[in-house]
């Protein structure tokens, strides 16, 4: 039962690379799991992940603390003071406030007219890749596209990709529980920098047009609807997620059709099939394994007591594959009869406002990649690696071998 489970289970090196053994101990015996010795809980069920999603009184949004590794191998806490309200890690009505301003501009104007753009920087990626033949398909394509994308999508002016890209990557880190309490502390300096770096992005932005995220923001900051230090952070978080959810999408879609050939093969004979191949392979691999919550009360959930100001862990991961909610869920299928019933990118107010950006880039680039090759495999003498992380689920290195048409 739950009291069996060691705390240490969570941050364990092999449970980090395999989690899905663990996750279905989770489902079986404790769904509702307050780590021993921590102030932290795991929620895994479907069920109880979607009902903590919509209770926002109770489950706060609002980011309290970092996660590091102890010392005994268990999560602790940083504190980051009384609490971070900024869109993804903040609560009505400041997160209401602040969707509003990024939204518009994210989703419903420019959307339309990034697929030429994505198609051309997809295609770039994979022609190089082809004529290399055995490639990482990490750096080669699925880093790039991604940061080049949000990068574009939020104007940023004379910006390195590769120095975006860490920054990107470094954010993800500060959430991902694997670092010690040094680690985390040297990361968060960083974090700084590349903060003041977008801040004076902020500040030399000169037009009046929102055609770009930088606008938007800035003219959300003149309206008084947040503060220049809320700006930036917002970018910052922005840059973090659309760079990360969707690299870790390209590589969990080109490695599982890898493993896959004959479905490899269904998807180059209808391409139509791509869009629902994506969706179970979200939810299959899903970009971000948890989002964290904190407990403004003491409170209940699946009839397990949460102290007040614990750190809950909402496990996406786990839920997608909860087989109490999803039949043969370890399974990619392309029959799902919802295909987009699954909770990678989250559920109620923090839904990922970037999940269509997502979803065109990761449709596009498997697209490109089918229609220019005959077959794609994993590079036999050189297994992929998954990057060290609790929370983001992304190939470190993924090592395959392309055949052209």
């Amino acid at each position: 039962m739950a009291q069996d489970i060691p705390g240490t289970m969570l941050l364990d090196p092999d449970v980090i690379d395999d989690p899905y053994p663990f996750y279905r101990r989770l489902h079986a015996e404790a769904p509702v799991w307050r780590v021993p010795d921590t102030e932290v809980c795991v929620i895994s069920s479907y069920a109880y992940v979607a009902e903590a999603t919509g209770r926002v009184d109770d489950f706060s949004s609002s980011m309290h603390h970092l996660l590091y590794r102890g010392d005994d191998g268990l999560p602790a806490r940083l504190p980051l003071g009384d609490g971070t309200q900024i869109l993804a890690v903040a609560d009505p009505p400041v997160h209401t406030l602040h969707r509003k301003v990024v939204f518009p501009d994210l989703m419903a104007r420019r959307m339309s007219d990034l697929e030429p753009e994505v198609t051309a920087v997809a295609e770039r990626c994979i022609d190089s890749a082809l004529r290399q033949q055995r490639v990482d398909f990490m750096p080669a394509v699925g880093n790039i596209v991604p940061i080049t994308m949000i990068a574009q999508l939020i104007g940023f002016r004379d910006g390195d990709l590769g120095a975006l890209l860490r920054a990107a990557f470094d954010s993800t880190a500060l959430v991902g529980a694997r670092l010690t309490l040094e680690q985390l502390n040297s990361l968060l300096v960083k974090s700084a920098e590349i903060n003041a770096w977008i801040t004076k992005q902020l500040e030399a932005y000169g037009g009046d047009s929102d055609d770009v995220l930088l606008g938007t923001i800035a003219k959300g900051i003149l309206d008084g609807a947040m503060s220049e230090g809320d700006g930036a952070i917002i970018l910052q978080n922005l840059l973090s997620a659309g760079g990360e959810s969707t690299t870790s999408l390209l590589g969990n879609s080109v490695r599982i059709l890898a493993e896959h050939p004959e479905m490899q093969q269904q998807l180059r004979e209808d391409p139509t099939l791509v869009p629902a191949f994506l969706e179970d392979a979200l939810r299959v691999e899903s970009p971000f394994r948890f989002l964290a919550r904190h407990t403004t009360h003491d409170t209940e959930l699946g009839d397990v007591e949460i102290p007040a100001g614990t750190t809950v862990l909402l496990f996406w991961g786990a839920a997608n594959r909860d087989p109490d909610e999803f039949d043969a869920p370890s399974e990619v299928r392309l029959d799902r009869r919802i295909p987009r019933h699954h909770l990678a990118f989250g559920r109620g107010i923090h839904n990922c406002v970037g999940a269509p950006l997502a979803r065109l880039e990761g449709r596009t680039v498997l697209s490109v990649l089918l229609e220019r090759t005959s077959s794609f495999r994993l590079d036999p003498d050189r297994p992929p690696q998954w990057f060290d992380s609790l929370q983001v689920r992304r190939h470190h290195s993924l090592p395959v071998v392309l055949e052209g048409r």
